[in-house]
């Protein structure tokens, strides 16, 4: 039976693994650009430190249901961070100051990065108190998620704008785009559509 479950954990930190390299590799297609793909998995850390932090306060193990959570957590926190950064990255032209722009941004995101991580904090309270049949069983999941959202919301809000600074403090202003906007007249634009 331990071998089994050493089997299984195993699988699970290799699943969470491999989710954040596709992750890192789906947002450095997107964003074309590594940094900024860096940027928003810096809250992944967060996530595994909150995670462990709230199963150790709580004395709950590391298994089955808590590995789900933590990977729910990450999702969570990417979503958050993905918002940030997206927002950041319309407003750095106008700003030119990487720091100003991620801390507009940060600010900007507040509202949706809180009430998303404070609903589904709320919704988790009942899974982690380990109340009714079989709540021992399923309460890591909930203590996971909890601590791994609290850890990640200030993550989100402290550390990405600072990652994110410092990462496209040298960056061109110029658009990196394959498919640029062309300067061409009217006439020449509609003769390439047609």
């Amino acid at each position: 039976m331990s071998s089994l479950l050493t089997e299984t954990l195993g699988s699970l930190q290799n699943g969470l693994l491999a989710a954040i390299v596709v992750i890192l590799l789906l947002l450095t297609a997107n964003y074309q650009s590594f940094g900024l793909a860096v940027t928003i998995l810096s809250t992944a850390p967060a996530v595994l430190l909150g995670s462990i932090a709230m199963l150790l306060l709580t004395g709950s193990t590391l298994n089955l249901q808590s590995y789900m959570g933590i990977i729910m957590s990450v999702g969570v926190s990417v979503a958050n961070a993905i918002l940030i950064v997206t927002n950041a990255e319309t407003l750095r032209l106008e700003y030119r100051d990487p720091f100003k722009v991620a801390s507009v941004a940060a600010s900007i995101r507040l509202r949706p990065i809180l009430m998303t991580s404070l609903a589904m904090i709320a919704g988790m309270i009942p899974m982690a108190s380990g109340l009714g049949e079989s709540g021992d069983q399923s309460a890591p999941l909930g203590r996971a998620v909890i601590g791994g959202l609290i850890a990640s919301t200030i993550a989100a809000l402290y550390i990405v704008p600072l990652v994110y600074g410092w990462v496209q403090q040298k960056a061109s202003y110029k658009d990196v785009s394959l498919l640029a906007e062309t300067e061409a007249e009217p006439e020449k634009q509609m003769e390439l559509i047609s």
